[in-house]
């Protein structure tokens, strides 16, 4: 029987051949040890040129692709391709990983580049988005990722020169990164007329914002800013594909073969051309260049490197040489001296030194080689040919001797015969042709035996046979040489094999597989003298097995390096090298052979090759000698945990279910009952699967977990308590080296880790977001810091924590079989151990990954359970077999036989260790495991008297122990908890069921006990009373299902799973009697009432027996159910019984004899029903929950008192109802505590305590039930109903408005006006008749305007400065004024900017730096933090690409951008707040799940994020003392959230303890001391909470929506601010006490009816409010005075803008009704008038006397300045006016309105406004009208986007172009017309130019547009796509812009921030 494990000898490489250049850039460096990096393949090549040494990083699994190099030099960086490509950071000289990087990139990694410092990396992907990304690589973490570009990235590189600054180039652009907080921000570079836009294939920065970049035509770019500054034309002939910076300069290589030396100023030194040297060829490309002092490093596109010394650059060194890009198939070796021989698809053939690793000859083919082998006397090489054809060559000089084609297709494979006489050669024709040596290749015979294409053949060794392989797998054997197929396969018995290179065949069939039937082995090799056998695969896979390997699936040891298939495997002539060679990554791999005897003393080999070597896993074959797997540990591993229906499923489930119940849920629902119950004692313990889950605490309690229940018990007074944070199954438990705090484990679709205290039972952290489907083993490290974990997806995913911060340190795939335990070096934490099925694994962290290695022991044993010993590299695991297993490093050093059967768990001591296995014994060893110093049995005659219960068995299966307090404490597979004595005796502590489903539960008809049965085959009766013990237990045949005491309680009914039932003394425990009827579960089983006479007996086979009790004799059946009985009840008399049906049937029969009865659903309610366990009918349809599709209610059980009904259902849950339960979906109160599906209820006969047991968890649960008025209701109280009651929350027009708000963002905005058309710049103009000459005699043209200042000197405007902004968002947002500097001055915010007021000098500062509008405002109070601010932003999508929403965190004062957070909170961020150490920032998304995400804000990283609410949550806030703590409020929603690690837990707020208390619209929310905070709603009440419990209501603190409030931090005191009139008593505003009992209000003077408060802020002795009309007041405390210090228009858009014709103020009219005049130099609002309708447009007389002002009604008004009377009035239309003009002389009015027409209006008559006449066929509305200088022309745009002209006062359309041009206007605010085509831009498809406004010089003309952009240009513009400047802050949609007189300001009006911005124009110099 030939040896069935893999072989002891080894291969380890030795050299590799060849350099990647195809496909890759810059990857070719020197390190600080002047070795050369660069990789190949899979591998990174360390190479020692002065030694000529190779070393190896085999960290990868796949191609590697880019390389960075650390500015130290030492450390590399190598990125790969592949699904889930990883980076890994390694050292160059030790070559160990130092990290790793992971889970962020797709496809592959294109490019790498370290900062300065070393301390960043940054990465780009091969993905579709071409993801940037920046980590901190030494954690492994992700500082900032972004979308990099739609198109392929080449490079990327930071700015060595600025800090956070990065650029990066590719196809057809050159971006420049700026990092910030977590934002990646990106500008384009502008290649404007300076070069042509085309692709940049790599960069280098210099000082100064310089960037030089090579592009695509060879030029190099030279970029200042992001602008393109000059162009080093034709600096290569071609491409530049490197570029690379060192201190003397640049070097850059292109694709022309040459290498240019630049000077730091980029002016040329030298160049090198390759091409013209020695070793050049025509063709050379350069693809990578190092430059380092006098060297200069080279590498090419055909894999080679060449080193240049610069003083003597003609002469190259040729230091590395491989084949070029093509496949690589053809390998020989030489028969009798150490060389390799290849051929490949770049034609060339080339013979290689294995002694000296160098090639040392090459010759070039006319076609691809795809076989070679050389003659026996190694004279011939004979290549065969793609073509078919195939050559002879002299081996000595490599010149030809002959050269035949017979065939085709290629050949495959061809082979001397070992006499030296024959050549055979195989096609792909399917055929083997035989030539003769002699007769000059002769052919002399053919083999036609196969019908596919030949793949490898071998001669036997007298010459005089051949076998082949083909593709379709056949094995064949020819006679040579005539090729006569052999088929009688005796001849062959004798035929010995001179190679064997076949892959079919008995000798190799271990190569394959045991299951499979591929065909993905590509060569193999037999080493006949050492029997071993080299196989080369298409993984890249190089195997070392035994040879001959005769059964599928052998044992191997496996080598990595290459990248895709591996073509070809040989070994040279005398064994001592394999030789393999890549296809796709065409180079030769030499790998020394290491045979068994030296790898005997090679234990100590470089950690390298342990590392790529490794006793595969796949090959598991049977083994003779493996023991049979043990049943209890086969149990466990077949194990999923998985759920049809997780618990976090079912928030989506319900949304999806509420559309179809709707109208349902609208009813008055049921209320819950104002009693609940209290977890109080739980009779279970998981010892089933789980292990060492078992531990004392630091005070001597006991700590362990069952079902869904960290427990920690007290065993001193037999009581427990309960940790309930999580909601599933409970896997694995670990114990904090302190003892106090636990870390738990929970199956999960996203499984969490609580780690929460023993103590408090408060969670101290969760982390979540790594582990699927569960997680199944935890360790803490010693120091108690980290935390490790294994989750029980596929891959058995280990994760290292730093658990307190809730980071993940490192994660990495574990391994395929399953991990039973993980344990943390106690001496050394960055390593750990993971045990499992068939495998220990050594594991070391490396950055955010972890490097793994497989002990070493022969067979492959499974490991239970494992500890580290007395020093850092010993470790100590238990077998399934029984064995300790010793280990050093990872080496077996010998085992200890300890148990029979497996070894459960192990558990060091100060000096030794104790073990527990299945056979029952507990083991105490001295520390070495020499000896076993003592054994104690767990058996039922050692138990003491004071044990809470029975042994079910003696010596149980041990699966946990633990020391402590004198004792050892021990948990058992049968769910018992014992204590040992460590003088013997034994105490029973804790006991539950053992594995299997628990079913069956009956209470006692008048004591305190219950029964239960369970599918273990126990029947066992529980002391309910505190003694808290199990009384009785007694095995049965088979497993039961139910049972039920008989009235009297003497006699107790059990039903089985057989069919069969028994009645047994409740007493005893003996049998009574037994009957077996039926074949199916007996499912119920009832007494009757009363004397019990009758026993109902309901089975899964449809039937109810009835039994006479006493006679013991069936006296009915009930038939007519037509499914699985599920429930029973009787009623009062005995004589009905109630029956349901696992269809969801409801029965009724009559007793005794069984007669079915129907009874009309009025008169059921009626009947008097002894007991309640059924779920059907219509006094119970509002147990069944909204989403009952995916869960059934499986029990329920009526109180005594008819007042309660306790349910439970399959998802664990436990609820208690009002009974009755009319109605559908009523409310509850509801309990988590079992895992999966509850199995049966009920209430002990004085309703004092509810008794619930779990199907899959084995537990019995004890609730203790507190009645009404019992008010303690502790933390742990149940979570309310599922529906947020659908009464609605209240209604305010203001918070609906809020609530549906859509923000945009600007870069989506369409158009503001309904425009018809083509668009100006996409018109084609007819070319005009009179095209005057070049040379005109006519006049010249007059001017387009008529311009102003006349006589100065006209000068242009260069640039526009924000001067005023009049403006303050109130109206939708909230909480966003405040005082910074003691009350100096204020801050607040409107359109994108932030605004900062100075109160004593009223001058604004602005931070410009939002692209979008801002939302939300916070001010971070912490006195570290001084004036530092965040505002949030309106974005699109989270996709962090830089329309994503913003936070921005900065400094008021300085306006310096502190952080930028990019979010994914799509939509935008609606509140924001900073913790009270002002390190944390919340913040909330207007996200459809309206997330909650907490920041650490400095340094840009997201703590932990969570789905906040279904509906809009309006703010969320930190408590002012809590950096832990916050509470949000929105829609009918109000959460009370605790930060734990990275998690966010949240408790909903309970309403129930306040008499008809609703869940309202919460709006607002302030803070009290103890745990106090106060919640504004929107009735204007205010609700108080302590934790999270309503205690009382403050009515009416408004008579409207109490839309804001502050809390004072010095005194405590509250300001609220909400909507009311003012009245005598009340007001918009009130100060507060601390508890909110007394308030003093405040009236605002502003004069409207109703105030709406929408900010406050009390500062000193101030209180500061904003309000909802665009106001901010100051109000004194002490006088109450108000004093206004910012208005604004209240809502918008503001359509009207008029400047005075000579002075620095203008007009606003706008849709909120009001004209305002306001003052540039005062800064401030003059004066205001109320139209009562909205206004649209508003115009000055040309004195300035008179004001015009069009209505949206039709109506326009004229007002004489001075008196603010109206002097006429008139409405002639009914829709609205557009725009209106008073004509230069004064005399006329022109009026333009949406009716397509224009009005003339003559002045002169009197303020009675007569038209005198119109202008017709207008084709759509009128947008702008300017008057001609003499009055006697008006041009008007309109919304067709057509520009008429018309003559005053007739109206006459004037339509000679030639007329029009010589027209001069007096003003022009027209957007259409040649003058201005140049102001349309391209990206204005959706949007418009909204309105325009040229200078009063008529040099410049500005523009505003429906991306709220305000551009400079210079006027005329008839150029399309005219230059300009953009000025940006408004929101979306200008309405206006105009110059003031003088060209000194000007002012744009916003549509939708409804602000008005005064920029001030900066001149040109003259």
């Amino acid at each position: 029987m030939a040896d069935r494990t893999a072989p002891n000898c080894h291969l380890r490489l030795e050299w590799v051949y060849g350099y990647r250049g195809h496909q890759c850039r810059n990857n070719l460096y020197y390190t600080a040890a002047k070795e050369i990096v660069y990789f190949v393949a899979g591998v990174g090549v360390v190479y020692n040129t002065r030694e000529h040494k190779q070393k190896f990083y085999l960290g990868h699994n796949d191609d590697i692709i880019s390389l960075a190099l650390h500015p130290e030099r030492v450390l590399v960086a190598t990125g790969q391709v592949g699904k889930e490509p990883y980076i890994c950071v390694w050292d160059s000289y030790t070559l160990q990983t130092v990290s790793i990087l992971k889970d962020v990139h797709t496809h592959g990694i294109a490019c790498l580049a370290f900062d300065l410092e070393g301390q960043c990396l940054v990465s780009v992907g091969l993905d579709s988005k071409n993801t940037i990304c920046v980590w901190d690589w030494r954690r492994g973490k992700v500082l900032a990722a972004a979308p990099g570009h739609t198109d392929r990235i080449f490079d990327i590189s930071w700015d060595l020169y600025q800090p956070s600054k990065l650029v990066s180039c590719g196809v057809k652009h050159i971006k420049f990164w700026s990092l910030c907080g977590n934002a990646l921000t990106p500008k384009r570079g502008v290649f404007g007329k300076t070069g042509d836009l085309q692709t940049i294939l790599c960069l280098a920065c210099a000082k100064d914002e310089v960037t030089y970049s090579g592009a695509l035509n060879g030029d190099i770019y030279v970029w200042k800013g992001i602008n393109l500054m000059r162009t080093v034309q034709g600096a290569h002939g071609s491409g530049i594909f490197s570029m690379n910076v060192c201190e003397e300069g640049f070097a850059t290589g292109g694709r022309d073969g040459c290498v240019r030396l630049w000077d730091l100023n980029f002016k040329p030194i030298t160049v090198i051309d390759l091409r013209e040297t020695d070793q050049g060829y025509k063709g050379l490309s350069v693809r990578s260049v190092c430059w380092r002092g006098d060297h200069i490093l080279v590498g090419t596109q055909d894999s080679e490197i060449f080193e240049v010394v610069v003083h003597d650059r003609t002469k190259p060194f040729l230091i590395m040489q491989g084949h070029c890009e093509g496949e690589l198939w053809a390998l020989a070796v030489h028969p009798t001296k150490p060389l390799a021989m290849t051929g490949s698809d770049d034609r060339s053939v080339r013979i290689w030194s294995l002694i000296d690793h160098a090639l040392i000859a090459r010759c070039n083919m006319e076609e691809p080689i795809r076989c070679a082998a050389v003659s026996t006397d190694g004279i011939h090489l004979a290549l065969g040919m793609k073509d078919g054809s195939f050559t002879i060559l002299r081996v000595r000089d490599m010149t030809e001797v002959v050269h035949i084609k017979d065939r085709k297709e290629a050949i495959h494979e061809l082979k001397y015969s070992p006499d030296g006489a024959h050549l055979a050669v195989g096609s792909n024709d399917n055929s083997v042709d035989i030539y003769g040596v002699v007769q000059r290749y002769k052919k002399v015979g053919e083999c036609i035996g196969s019908n596919s294409f030949i793949t490898h053949m071998d001669w036997s060794t007298d010459s005089k046979y051949l076998q082949t392989n083909d593709g379709s797998g056949r094995r064949l054997f020819y006679r040579m040489p005539s090729g006569k197929e052999v088929t009688n396969r005796e001849e062959l018995k004798l035929v010995q094999w001179a190679s064997w290179t076949c892959v079919l065949g008995p000798e190799v069939n271990g190569i394959w597989p045991k299951y499979s039937d591929i065909n993905d082995i590509n060569s193999v090799d037999a080493n006949f003298n050492n029997q071993v056998l080299v196989t080369a695969d298409d993984y890249g896979l190089v195997k070392l097995l035994r040879y001959p390997c005769v059964k599928k699936g052998a044992k191997f040891k496996k080598y990595l390096g290459h990248s895709a298939h591996i073509t070809n495997a040989r070994w040279s002539h005398d064994y001592q090298w394999v030789i393999t060679i890549g296809g796709a990554d065409h180079s030769v791999f030499q790998w020394k052979f290491v045979p068994e005897r030296k790898s005997k003393e090679a234990v100590h080999i470089a950690t390298q090759e342990t590392f790529a070597d490794s006793n595969s896993e796949e090959s598991d074959s049977d083994q003779s000698d493996v023991p049979e797997m043990d049943s209890e540990i086969e149990q466990e591993t077949q194990l999923t945990y998985r759920r049809q229906v997780y618990k976090e499923d079912l928030p989506q489930l319900k949304e999806q279910c509420k559309e179809k119940h709707r109208a349902t849920a609208m009813k008055k629902r049921e209320r819950a009952p104002g009693s609940g119950v209290k977890l109080h004692f739980i009779h279970g313990y998981r010892g089933y699967d789980c292990r060492s889950n078992l531990f004392y605490t630091q005070t001597g309690e006991i700590v362990y977990h069952v079902a869904a229940i960290g427990v920690v018990y007290n065993r001193q007074q037999n009581t427990q308590r309960f940790y309930m944070g999580h909601d599933d199954d409970i896997l694995c438990l670990a114990i904090h080296p302190l003892k106090d705090f636990v870390a738990t484990g929970q199956v999960g679709r996203d499984s969490s880790i609580h780690i929460w205290d023993t103590e408090t039972l408060k969670p101290m952290s969760v982390l979540r977001g790594f582990h699927q489907l569960g997680v199944c083993a935890l360790d803490f490290s010693v120091d108690g810091k980290r935390l490790a974990s294994v989750g029980l997806d596929d891959n058995h995913t280990i994760v290292l924590w730093d658990w307190r911060k809730g980071e993940k340190l490192s994660a990495m795939r574990g391994s395929k079989d399953k991990i039973f335990v993980v344990k943390i070096n106690p001496y050394l934490p960055d390593k750990l151990i993971t045990a499992g099925v068939k495998h220990m694994k050594f594991w070391h962290k490396a950055g955010g990954g972890l490097i793994g290695r497989k002990g070493n022991m022969g067979k492959t044993e499974t490991m239970m359970c494992a500890v580290y010993g007395w020093s850092e590299e010993m470790v100590f695991s238990g077998t399934c077999t029984g064995d300790i297993c010793i280990w050093r490093d990872m080496f077996l050093m010998k085992t200890v036989k300890a148990h029979d059967g497996p070894v459960f768990s192990v558990h060091a001591l100060e000096k030794g260790f104790v073990t527990g296995g299945k056979d029952g014994i507990v083991a105490l060893w001295d520390d070495t495991f020499e000896r076993c110093l003592k054994t104690y049995a767990i058996k039922r005659a050692v138990l003491a008297p004071g044990s809470k219960g029975l042994l079910l068995e003696d010596n149980p299966s041990i699966r946990a122990i633990s020391l402590g307090h004198g004792h050892i404490l021990v948990g058992t597979k049968n769910g018992e908890i014992l204590e040992v004595d460590k003088s013997g005796p034994i105490t029973l502590l804790v006991q539950g069921h053992m594995e299997g489903e628990v079913w069956g539960l009956a209470t006692h008809p008048h004591l305190p006990l219950c029964a239960t049965v369970s599918d273990d085959k126990t029947l066992r009766i529980w002391d309910l009373s505190p003694s808290h013990c199990m009384l009785a237990v007694r095995k049965l045949r088979k497993g039961g299902r139910c049972c039920c005491f008989s009235p009297d309680g003497k006699a107790l009914a059990v039903g089985l799973n057989d069919g069969s039932f028994l009645i047994v003394n409740a007493d005893t425990l003996e049998d009574l009697v037994s009957f077996h009827h039926r074949k199916d579960i007996i499912s119920d089983i009832r007494f009757s009432p009363g004397s019990g006479k009758y026993l109902a007996v309901a089975s899964g086979d449809t039937f109810v027996d009835i039994y006479n009790v006493m006679s013991s004799k069936r006296v009915g059946v009930c038939k007519g159910c037509l499914n699985y009985i599920t429930h029973l009840d009787w009623d009062k008399r005995g004589k009905l019984l109630q029956v349901n049906t696992s269809a969801k049937e409801q029965f009724f029969f009559e007793a005794p004899r069984g007669k079915r009865q129907t009874i009309p659903v009025t008169e059921v309610e009626k009947v008097d029903w002894s007991t309640w366990t059924c779920v059907l009918g219509t006094s119970v349809e509002g147990i069944w929950p909204l989403i009952n599709e995916v869960t059934e209610v499986t029990t329920a059980c009526l109180s005594n008192d008819r007042k309660v009904l306790a349910t439970g259902d399959d998802l664990g849950y436990v609820k208690l109802f009002k009974y009755p339960v009319k109605g559908k979906y009523a409310k509850f109160k509801r309990y988590v505590a079992h895992s999966t599906h509850v199995t049966n209820v009920r209430w002990t006969h004085d309703d004092n305590l509810l008794v619930t047991v779990g199907g899959g968890d084995t537990c019995l649960m004890i609730w203790a039930h507190e009645p009404e008025g019992h008010r303690e209701f502790k933390l742990c109280d149940s979570e309310e109903s599922d529906i947020e009651s659908e009464d609605d929350g209240g209604y305010d027009s203001d918070v609906t408005r809020e609530n549906e708000i859509n923000y945009t963002i600007k870069a989506l905005s369409s158009n503001m006006r309904p425009m018809t058309g083509v668009k100006p710049h996409l018109q084609l103009k007819e070319p005009s008749v009179d095209e005057r000459p070049p040379v005109s005699r006519a006049l010249p043209q007059p001017e387009k305007l008529q311009t102003n200042n006349v006589g100065k000197k006209k000068r242009p405007i260069e640039d526009l400065v924000l001067e005023l902004v009049f403006g303050y968002r109130g109206n939708d947002c909230r909480n966003n004024v405040h005082y910074l500097n003691e009350g100096a001055d204020i801050i607040y915010h409107t359109a994108s900017i932030g605004i900062v007021l100075n109160l004593t000098t009223s001058c604004q500062s602005f931070y410009v730096e939002h692209s979008d509008d801002i939302l939300c405002l916070t001010i971070n109070q912490h006195p570290k933090f001084p004036n530092v601010v965040a505002t949030g932003q309106v974005g699109d999508t989270g996709d962090m690409s830089a329309t994503s929403p913003s936070i921005h965190v900065w400094d008021a004062m300085t306006k310096q951008t502190l952080s930028v957070l990019r979010c994914f909170h799509s939509g935008g961020v609606c509140s924001i707040s900073f913790s009270a150490t002002g390190k944390l920032l919340l913040s909330v998304g207007l996200d459809h799940e309206h997330t909650v995400t907490i920041w650490k804000w400095q340094e840009g990283a997201k703590v932990a994020s969570r789905v906040g609410h279904t509906q809009r949550i309006f703010v969320a806030e930190f408590r002012p003392d809590s950096d832990t703590h916050f509470v949000s409020v929105g829609i009918k929603h109000v959460r009370f959230w605790t930060l734990a690690g990275r998690a966010l837990l949240s408790k909903k707020g309970v309403l129930s303890s306040i008499e008809d208390a609703r869940m309202q619209t919460m709006l607002s929310v302030a803070f009290g001391a103890n745990n106090l905070t106060f919640t504004g709603t929107i009735s204007g009440d205010v609700c108080v909470w302590k934790e999270h419990i309503l205690v009382r209501i403050v009515a009416k603190a408004h008579t409207g929506p109490v839309f804001t409030m502050y809390t004072t931090l010095r005194d405590g005191l509250i300001v609220t601010g909400g909507k009311e009139r003012p009245s005598k008593e009340g007001g918009a505003l009130k100060l507060w006490d601390q508890e909110l009992k007394r308030c003093r209000a405040f009236r605002l003077e502003t004069g409207q009816i109703i105030d709406c408060v929408r900010s406050v802020c009390r500062g000193k002795g101030k209180i500061l409010v904003g309000t909802r009309n665009a106001e901010i007041i100051e109000v004194g405390e002490k006088n109450a005075a108000c004093n206004i210090l910012v208005n604004g228009h209240m809502d918008g858009p503001i359509w009207g803008l008029g400047t005075h014709p000579s002075r620095d103020v203008f007009l606003s009219a706008a849709e909120d009704g009001t004209v305002r005049l306001w003052d540039i130099p005062e800064k401030k609002m003059l004066n205001k008038v109320n139209l009562g309708h909205p206004a649209r447009t508003i115009s000055y007389s040309p004195e300035g006397d008179m004001v015009a002002i069009g209505m949206k009604n039709g109506e326009f008004i004229i007002l004489l300045v001075a008196s603010l009377k109206i002097w006429g009035k008139k409405r002639d239309r009914r829709s609205p006016i557009q725009d209106i003009r008073f004509s230069p002389n004064s005399c006329y009015l022109a009026v333009g309105s949406t009716e397509s027409a224009v009005d003339f209006y003559d002045l002169t008559l009197g303020p009675q406004l007569n038209r005198i006449n119109c202008c017709r066929d207008i084709p759509s509305f009128v947008m702008q009208m300017d008057f001609s200088a003499d009055s006697a022309y008006v041009q008007i745009s309109t919304g067709a986007y057509k520009r008429l002209v018309y003559e005053v006062p007739s109206g006459k359309q004037v339509t000679e172009q030639s007329h029009i041009d010589r027209i001069t206007w007096a003003t022009w605010t027209s957007v259409l017309g040649d003058e201005v085509i140049g102001i349309w831009s391209r990206n204005t498809d959706k949007a418009d130019v909204t309105c325009a406004c040229v200078s009063h010089s008529g040099l410049n003309i500005v523009t505003g547009d429906d991306f709220g952009m305000v551009k400079l240009f210079d006027f005329p513009c008839p150029e399309k796509f005219a230059k300009h400047k953009r000025f940006l802050g408004h929101s979306a949609h200008l309405t206006n812009v105009r110059f003031t007189n003088g060209d000194r300001f000007v002012v744009s009006a916003g549509g939708d921030d409804r602000s008005l911005f005064v920029w001030r124009c900066v001149h040109a110099p003259h």
